[in-house]
């Protein structure tokens, strides 16, 4: 039994599926498929079902599976430790986003592109996800830090922070009788059909959680990832969007309204794991980005509400 087997059995019950663990690991297909079978016969038993279209773990696969992160946990331990003595600063950095941000705030590739500058040898790699995927592929150590959009409780095992905070607003058409108004009250939202992210992203836990709170049940006809295309259905006059304040502004001709009682905020975060132990590499680009990037907080919208009355 080897490293390399181990990594591979690891790899593949990640992705369920032998072509996508070879491509990340950059090998050959059968190269995986091999060196796991020889795992399989060291140890007299089946690891993977093979017999589906994803592959899975047998009930001795599962068994084995938490020793196999434990013994790669193990080693890559002994080399953070190393790394720190020697002060070297090299590796991965694996940063997941969401799919895509939704503010138009901050500025993702000015930060990996400093965090490069500084640290040539680290290779960096991005990949996109719903804010609960990435936030479970940080519990299960698949990502190192991860851009979500938050609510109001951070997940088990997982610290953030904050890098964008702003406002939620209502956007209408231009000719919509809610465009003349100067804010909605939150409870006024349950009349009309709303626009807005997918279920998984920060902002719709946000959404729900205050519909929760208030008792007001929302009614959401339209759900997408993309905040372009909630603002295309908006214009259209398909109903009143949720979005964050700084995607409303990049469309002059929709109104964005104030949303109170209670005002709601959305808000983009820096994730990591908050329970295991972080590479060099993790920390500093922790590290610049609480430092090197100041909290962004919109309040254009804020200060036409804070005229109409209490949150």
């Amino acid at each position: 039994m080897d490293l390399r087997q181990l990594e591979f059995l690891v790899t593949v019950a990640d992705e369920a599926n032998f072509t996508r663990a070879a491509a990340k690991l950059r090998v050959a297909q059968p190269g995986v498929s091999a060196r796991i079978r020889q795992l399989e016969q060291e140890l007299g038993h089946e690891l993977l079902d093979r017999s589906g279209r994803t592959v899975r773990l047998t009930e001795m696969g599962a068994t084995v599976l938490p020793y196999a992160r434990a013994a790669l946990a193990a080693v890559a331990g002994a080399r953070l430790a190393v790394d720190e003595v020697t002060g070297l600063l090299r590796g991965g950095l694996r940063v997941g986003m969401v799919a895509p941000h939704s503010s138009t705030e901050f500025d993702l590739a000015g930060l990996l592109a400093s965090f490069h500058r500084a640290h040539p040898a680290v290779r960096i790699t991005l990949s996109e996800g719903t804010a609960d995927h990435l936030v479970e592929s940080l519990q299960t150590g698949q990502l190192d830090v991860a851009l979500i959009g938050v609510g109001a409780k951070s997940p088990v095992g997982v610290a953030w922070h904050v890098l964008v905070d702003e406002p939620l607003v209502a956007v209408v058409s231009s000719d919509d009788p809610l465009a003349a108004g100067a804010a909605i009250p939150f409870a006024d939202l349950r009349a009309r059909t709303l626009l807005t992210f997918s279920r998984g992203t920060g902002l719709r836990s946000v959404l729900e959680a205050a519909s929760a709170r208030a008792a007001t049940p929302l009614t959401i006809a339209f759900e997408a990832s993309e905040p372009r295309v909630l603002v295309q259905l908006v214009a259209r006059g398909l109903g009143v969007g949720i979005l964050p304040e700084s995607a409303a502004r990049e469309h002059p001709r929709l109104r964005a309204i104030p949303i109170v009682r209670p005002r709601l905020r959305g808000r983009l975060a820096l994730a990591w794991r908050s329970e295991a132990p972080s590479s060099p590499a993790v920390r500093a680009f922790v590290q610049l980005a609480r430092h090197g990037v100041r909290p962004v907080t919109n309040s254009v919208t804020e200060k036409r509400s804070r005229r109409q009355g209490s949150s």
